[in-house]
């Protein structure tokens, strides 16, 4: 059954006339959100490239702590900036302001669905001493990786490596961003959760703090392609759930964390996953 937010974003059963099937109809989007796309993508690809040409020097000359610190501030900052040119384009809206609250405070791990790829720098623009667990390839490539590396995010494989590290940015103190479906969501309202959440969080002995992400559109949900202009703005409102104390044992505890994500995201405002080209 359709949830009541997903109506205007849900694909309808193709109607047919006289014995015909007839092909629904693609959104054409206006010229106006179409430059507001591209110019976001390349906004987005000046600032990694810029970040990263700035994080060069801080890999060579800074010892390891004060580099990973200056690195996380670095593209926090640099995030936050980002979205306001987002929302001063009129592109996107968000809504971050209970992130504020997790600011100083303790070692947790904070697990958010992942509705988007945006999701990631919602979070860390608000938190600058986060960790951060990212996929492999884009901690290690040449060009947009070098802030990842020098801010100390942790590559998602090999999975013993990256449980190791998380643990380790943990006990220094720092909170640790992990998407416990280990990819953007498949499935309404979440996909089956991995154990590496519960089993990181048992370890360091630290909670798990839950986020979830709200959004009007599937824009860069899984099965979005790039060619897509979504209608604007986009609506992204990030909002706290419970906090889970350190578990005592991982699988129970992922199980016990899938069903509490389950019942809360089952009216939230969500599109249905896969995501698919919207339509006229």
């Amino acid at each position: 059954m359709r949830h009541p937010f997903s109506s205007s974003f849900v694909e309808s059963e193709t109607p047919t006339a006289g014995g015909k099937r007839i092909e629904p109809r693609f959104r054409r989007a206006p010229l106006h959100e179409t430059l507001r796309l591209h110019l976001g993508f390349l906004l987005l690809g000046a600032f990694c490239l810029a970040i990263s040409v700035a994080a060069l020097p801080m890999g060579v000359l800074l010892p390891r702590a004060p580099r990973k610190r200056m690195g996380r501030g670095l593209i926090s900052t640099s995030v936050r900036a980002y979205l306001k040119m987002l929302s001063w384009m009129g592109a996107c809206r968000f809504d971050l302001s209970e992130l504020d609250a997790l600011r100083g405070e303790p070692p947790m791990v904070i697990a958010p669905n992942h509705p988007s790829l945006l999701d990631a720098l919602m979070v860390l623009s608000a938190l600058p001493n986060a960790g951060c667990v990212m996929k492999a390839d884009i901690v290690n490539n040449v060009i947009f990786g070098g802030a990842a590396r020098v801010a100390g995010y942790i590559r998602n494989m090999p999975l013993r490596t990256m449980v190791q590290q998380a643990i380790g940015d943990l006990h220094q103190g720092s909170h640790v961003l992990l998407f416990p479906e280990g990819t953007r969501t498949t499935r309404f309202p979440i996909g089956r959760l991995q154990g590496t959440c519960g089993l990181i969080a048992k370890h360091a002995g630290v909670p798990v703090q839950t986020v979830f992400i709200e959004t009007d559109s599937g824009f860069l949900g899984k099965g979005w392609t790039l060619s897509w202009t979504p209608r604007m703005p986009i609506t992204y409102r990030v909002r706290l759930g419970k906090r889970f104390d350190p578990p005592t044992h991982s699988a129970r505890f992922v199980a016990e964390l899938e069903q509490y994500f389950q019942s809360e995201l089952a009216h939230a405002q969500l599109p249905e996953f896969p995501v698919s080209r919207p339509r006229a």
